[in-house]
């Protein structure tokens, strides 16, 4: 049996020039924090965790990592599964045995989500590099390109034409499809603002719209009513974060434009009834995020059964694989352009994945075929982080 021997976090965070913000945050820099896993018989393994504060999130993995040390390395499920079940009460947890800790407090779900989906990839990758082959191949998928597009437009305080022409430039890179931030303004700005964008890149990309959840139910309706006219491919999350799937359906109905759903969703339970209830086409679910390989798995193959389609948000090189492996229900993956628009995993990843024409080439060496650039994660290490780990 291979057995986990050790996991260690490396946060990485490279600063922006100029600040942006989505419709509902602010961004100063690209942040990441990246796992490492380390088996008894030498193997090693890497995730990516996309979601913070980091230094919570690093302190999750690591107790984690203690409460699976010994365990089979390639029993993803059941690894899975031990650490899930921390998120809830269970026979003998307030008793104060060390073999069942007290359940998680309850604000401490979306970290240690997150910490989970850190260990999960990183097993996946070691589950890949064990048998030899890539993530997807294990899977039993077989490579192909995939459909990708690139994720622009924050708002930094420039012209609406100048974010049109920020999203032609993915054009000269290869793409064919690109994704706005928009939400921040009134209905009746941002529906100005897109419609130039669409002026400006014309007819031929697909335009996709990223909301980050702006509008109440009235408000979206009205919303997509305008931005019909700009042949919007879909809405991503278009409401407000407490709304629920009965008010995603009838958003749904309200209009003919496909709504998008899925990257804060922290298991497949919730997906689930955006799916069933909620109309939803695409699903967003982000394993770097929650859940990790694991549960996205599990989140493509509900979406197979009903119908919807997957679209993973972001991290391309690591999704790459589950859209291969899911080839029925699947529309491709979400990137951020070239290394100006995306220098840390341009950076943090010896090779990324090559575009042509719109399409991404993933590669064919074992696990998630991803060699890390170690120099750029010293270089770039956030406060305080030299590699949090534990065991030997």
């Amino acid at each position: 049996m291979t057995k986990i021997a050790s996991v260690a976090t490396y946060p990485v965070s490279v600063p922006r020039k100029v600040p942006v913000w989505t419709a509902h945050e602010r961004s100063t820099a690209w942040n990441a924090i990246l796992t490492e896993v380390r088996t008894d018989d030498g193997l090693v393994g890497h995730g990516i965790i996309h979601a913070g504060p980091a230094p919570r999130v690093c302190d999750y993995v690591a107790k984690f990592g203690e409460f699976v040390r010994g365990m089979d390395a390639m029993a993803t499920t059941a690894v899975w599964e031990r650490l899930f079940a921390l998120t809830s009460p269970r026979p003998g947890a307030i008793e104060g045995r060390p073999d069942i800790p007290a359940p998680l407090a309850r604000p401490d779900r979306t970290v240690a989500m997150a910490a989970i989906g850190g260990i999960d990839i990183a097993l996946w990758d070691l589950k890949g590099k064990a048998a030899g082959m890539p993530v997807y191949r294990l899977l039993g998928g077989e490579n192909r390109p995939l459909h990708t597009y690139a994720t622009g437009g924050y708002y930094r305080g420039v012209s609406d034409e100048e974010y049109g022409e920020e999203l032609a430039g993915f054009l000269a890179l290869g793409y064919r499809a690109v994704k706005l931030k928009c939400g921040a303004g009134s209905v009746e700005q941002e529906a100005r603002r897109i419609a130039t964008v669409r002026r400006v890149i014309g007819d031929a990309l697909d335009l996709m719209l990223d909301m980050n959840a702006p509008y109440d139910l009235p408000d979206c309706i009205d919303f997509a009513r305008r931005v019909e006219a700009s042949n919007i491919f879909w809405l991503e999350e278009p409401l407000h974060w407490y709304l629920q799937p009965a008010d995603f359906a009838r958003l749904a109905a309200a209009t003919s434009i496909p709504l998008a759903h899925g990257e804060r969703e922290l298991t497949r339970f919730a997906v689930r009834d955006f799916i069933t209830i909620g109309g939803i086409r695409y699903v967003q679910f982000d394993a770097t995020r929650a859940g990790g390989f694991t549960e996205a798995l599990r989140v493509a193959q509900l979406a197979e059964q009903h119908g919807a389609i997957l679209a993973p948000h972001t991290a391309p090189e690591l999704h790459g694989h589950l859209v291969l492996a899911m080839p029925r229900c699947t529309f491709g993956v979400e990137s951020h352009g070239g290394p100006e628009t995306d220098p840390l995993h341009y950076g943090l990843f010896r090779e990324h994945p090559h575009l042509h024409d719109g399409k991404l080439v993933i590669s064919d060496k074992p696990g998630f075929g991803l060699e890390i650039d170690w120099d750029f994660v010293a270089k770039h290490a956030a406060t305080g982080a030299s590699g949090r780990a534990f065991g030997s």
